[in-house]
């Protein structure tokens, strides 16, 4: 695990090539076996690889949506605020799921930060996929994780760079 901790990196360029049904029947799998507290499981996942629909999913905020526009899977996060009150965590943590099966099958993936985010002025990003996608309004969308074969390379984040400073033992 410290290995993929240590490789994943975000990628936000991905190569032409579909995903195969294989890799997106284990993602399928690794995200509805996401923790999520109590065992609600509170997340809906909704995988999008329609060319044209993943490309109105890269229009959904102002800004840092654009790169979903060259992924071949986009996986939207939906949590049911009606089941928890910690929905919020549990569809980050699933979203986590997602990279870390996405990294371990050789794709990559990144994040899409979507609740409280603005899609235009008086529109939020959220109210916009729930129209696109056609989901009711107690799921709340909470992120996309864009998913595909890597098209740029990132080296890892030196262990020298990391910020130990963070750390603290027994007190602040």
């Amino acid at each position: 695990m410290i290995d993929m901790l240590r490789t994943r990196r975000s990628i936000r360029k991905y190569e032409k090539k579909p995903l195969d049904k294989g890799s997106i029947d284990v993602m399928k799998e690794a995200l509805l076996r996401s923790p999520s507290s109590r065992g609600i499981n509170p997340w809906t996942f909704v995988f999008v690889d329609n060319p044209n629909v993943v490309e109105r999913l890269s229009r959904s905020k102002e800004h840092g949506s654009a790169f979903l526009r060259g992924a071949p899977l986009a996986i939207v996060v939906c949590g049911d605020e009606t089941k928890s009150d910690v929905w919020v965590e549990d569809c980050s943590i699933a979203s986590i799921v997602a990279h870390l099966t996405a990294h371990s099958l050789g794709l990559g993936s990144c994040w899409v930060q979507i609740r409280n985010r603005q899609h235009s002025p008086g529109r939020t990003a959220e109210d916009y996929i729930q129209e696109l996608l056609g989901l009711p309004k107690h799921l709340r969308v909470e992120a996309i994780v864009a998913v595909g074969f890597p098209g740029e390379s990132k080296r890892p984040v030196p262990v020298e760079q990391l910020d130990y400073g963070r750390i603290r033992r027994n007190n602040y």
